[in-house]
């Protein structure tokens, strides 16, 4: 399977290099006009480059936007027949990928991926006198602008950014700044070797609540690679887990319809209606298409269809600062319904093979355990070779004992007990 639970992403090789010349011409051949950006990593411009030339072979133009957010690039495929993003959003610097956009910012569903990986064996160039062409395109301007005239963050808020030295370096800093807020900037610098892990985790980023007391922060806002996600501190220095963030946003924008994940809080029910998808943002973006107002995963993806159909850190971020100069997060977070959830993951080359022993219909979908006092997710990651637990409880005993139900699923699955 070419693509996965966010499109394709596998360690920088010459396949890929191949495979990113291959995917150009199959998404050439169906679209005139291409708009292609890139995170920071070192192998970007190469991966770009071979995109954008697999396009131009088949006749189509290139518009290359270079080093972008993610949903800097979705944003602006609107003047576009479609858009690619080479990213691996949150994974290790050696990793690197593809994302693929429709005009309205939401991924290619299923049945789109599935039309370009047919189109990969049946694929031709055109001859010398109908080749295509790149041309340069700003995607970040008109992204910048749609932002600030939804944003106003209280005059000289002081506030933390940690751009992770991926793509939002480019665009977050000059966006929270001209939207009132005073920045101090950490890792600002998009010089594709990533100062910090990249995923926007807890354990990654000890330093920021120090640095916070030191600045008299209100908030502290951080992203990953791309900048696809955003996560968040709040007034007291605290780490906001996804759960709550999902639910504080739902409460600032007042939400009725919330679009989460199955790997979402039970909590997040009790202050909107909610529909679930498969882990994953695409998921969550086909469905918000259909249904809903916002929705997002506890990873930090965040999606605002007023803005586009793809998870927006930038937009979060800024939302978060106008929300921290109107409201004492901690506070709010304080009245927040809140139930224990425990997150872990394990190493296991053979993921998606267990998966299948246990019953699942697609691996990174997964298979969840209900009951009347807790639930467990387990599922193949889309992205590495891992299986991710989810357990909440009413209590901290039922989460622990849906985590452990789960996970002896998986020792029993992997001596052929299953």
């Amino acid at each position: 399977m070419l693509f996965g639970s966010s499109g394709i992403r596998r360690l920088y090789d010459q396949d890929l290099f191949t495979l990113a010349m291959q995917v150009g011409m199959a998404v050439g051949s169906r679209a005139d006009k291409v708009l292609v950006g890139m995170d920071s990593r070192t192998t970007g411009p190469v991966l770009s480059s071979s995109f954008m030339a697999g396009m131009c072979s088949t006749g189509a133009t290139a518009l290359e936007g270079g080093i972008a957010p993610t949903p800097s690039i979705a944003y602006s495929c609107r003047s576009f027949q479609a858009a690619c993003m080479v990213t691996a959003s949150h994974n290790p610097e050696p990793y690197n990928g593809l994302k693929l956009f429709n005009p309205d910012g939401s991924s290619f569903q299923a049945v789109q991926q599935e039309e370009i990986e047919d189109a990969l064996s049946d694929i031709s160039i055109k001859d010398w006198l109908h080749q295509g062409e790149m041309k340069k395109c700003d995607p970040l301007t008109p992204h910048r602008e749609a932002i600030l005239k939804k944003i106003t963050v209280k005059d000289d808020l002081p506030v933390i950014l940690d751009c992770g030295n991926g793509a939002g370096c480019v665009l977050t800093p000059h966006l929270l700044s001209d939207a009132g807020a005073s920045v101090t900037t950490v890792n600002a610098n998009p010089s594709g070797i990533f100062s910090r892990p990249s995923e926007p985790l807890p354990e990654h980023l000890p330093y920021l609540p120090a640095l916070m007391k030191k600045t008299n922060a209100r908030c502290a806002v951080v992203h990953d690679g791309d900048a696809d996600r955003m996560m968040a501190f709040d007034n007291t220095g605290t780490y906001i887990p996804g759960d709550l963030l999902l639910i504080l946003f739902a409460k600032y924008l007042g939400t009725k319809r919330v679009v989460t994940t199955y790997d979402a809080s039970m909590a997040v029910e009790e202050v909107a209606e909610v529909r679930r998808t498969p882990v994953g943002d695409a998921f969550v973006s086909e469905q918000l298409v259909k249904w809903g107002d916002f929705g997002g995963e506890p990873s930090g993806a965040w999606i605002f269809p007023h803005i586009s159909y793809c998870p927006d850190g930038p937009f979060a971020a800024g939302l978060f600062c106008e929300m921290a100069g109107e409201w004492d997060i901690a506070e709010e977070l304080a009245s927040i319904p809140r139930y224990p959830i425990i997150r872990r993951s394990l190493e296991l080359p053979q993921s998606r093979e267990v998966l299948y022993a246990l019953g699942a219909a697609n691996p990174t979908d997964g298979i969840r355990l209900e009951e009347e006092d807790g639930w467990c997710l387990i599922r193949a990651s889309g992205t590495e070779p891992k299986i991710r637990f989810t357990a909440e409880g009413r209590t901290s005993e039922d989460a622990k004992r849906m985590l452990e139900r789960g996970e002896e699923m998986v020792r029993l699955a992997l001596k052929g007990e299953a």
